[in-house]
């Protein structure tokens, strides 16, 4: 064998382990293999399908109250103030009759007669308020809607006397409330009425005052029911109200 066969060799021999003595770099890792999707088992035909629970549709929300119509304007709900006042029975009106219109009070009939307006042809009443200075035309055909009646009775009269002399009663409720049922009390005209709202509105010595809106409505009431007891018993009206007051300091 020649040098250089010897020299190859000895190289040849050297090199693995050389090769064996070097550290080994790690294999790089496998990148993961991506997830097969896996798909969701079939039910059997054995085992029935369950559906998913529905959600409860949520509740409609209540309607809005409907507004009620007063004329054709909405307005807020109603609370009855009085008795809807019943039509006056039918009565035959002549000149010098001393009347009661509901919402003025006692008037004097100064005519009756035929009078043409917008080219109609209208019997009416004339009412004369001597207080108040103004004349009133009511249709003879409406009246009795309107309330128009002549003066009551005395016998009637001393019914509402006896009113008079009865027991106050007053509602435990605000006072605007009650308030708007004693205007209404008097604007009804019914003079029993009328009485039951100075019964409950007077105050004798040592009672608590009125306030300046039960006095404005305690005059008026009493005003109203002096005035057709003065016509009634023929009398003026300050001697009328001095009467009516006896009666409501004798109970």
């Amino acid at each position: 064998m020649t040098e250089k066969q010897k020299t190859g060799a000895s190289k040849k021999a050297v090199k693995p382990e050389l090769e064996d003595a070097a550290p080994k770099a790690p294999a790089a890792p496998k990148p993961p293999a991506a997830a097969k999707a896996t798909a969701a088992p079939k039910p059997s035909a054995a085992e029935p399908q369950k559906e998913a629970p529905k959600e409860a549709p949520p509740a409609p929300a209540p309607a809005a109250p409907a507004p009620v119509m007063h004329g054709g304007i909405p307005a807020g709900p109603i609370r009855p103030l009085a008795p809807p006042r019943a039509p006056a029975k039918a009565e035959i009106f002549k000149e010098g009759d001393y009347v009661v219109y509901p919402t003025h009070g006692v008037g004097k009939v100064d005519r009756i007669g035929v009078e043409e307006i917008a080219g109609h042809k209208l019997e009416l009443i004339c009412i004369t308020f001597t207080e108040n200075r103004m004349t009133l035309r009511v249709p003879t055909n409406k009246a009795r809607t309107a309330g128009l009646r002549k003066l009551t009775s005395k016998k009637s009269f001393d019914e509402v006397l006896a009113v008079l002399k009865g027991r106050a009663r007053i509602k435990r409720t605000m006072w605007s409330r009650r308030a708007q049922e004693y205007e209404a009390k008097i604007n009804s005209g019914d003079p029993s009425a009328i009485a039951e709202v100075v019964r409950d509105l007077h105050r004798n010595a040592g009672q608590p005052d009125q306030s300046f809106s039960e006095r404005q409505i305690y005059e008026s009431a009493l005003d109203r029911l002096a005035a057709e007891y003065a016509a009634l018993e023929q009398v003026d009206k300050p001697t009328a109200i001095e009467k009516l007051l006896g009666h409501l300091k004798s109970e």
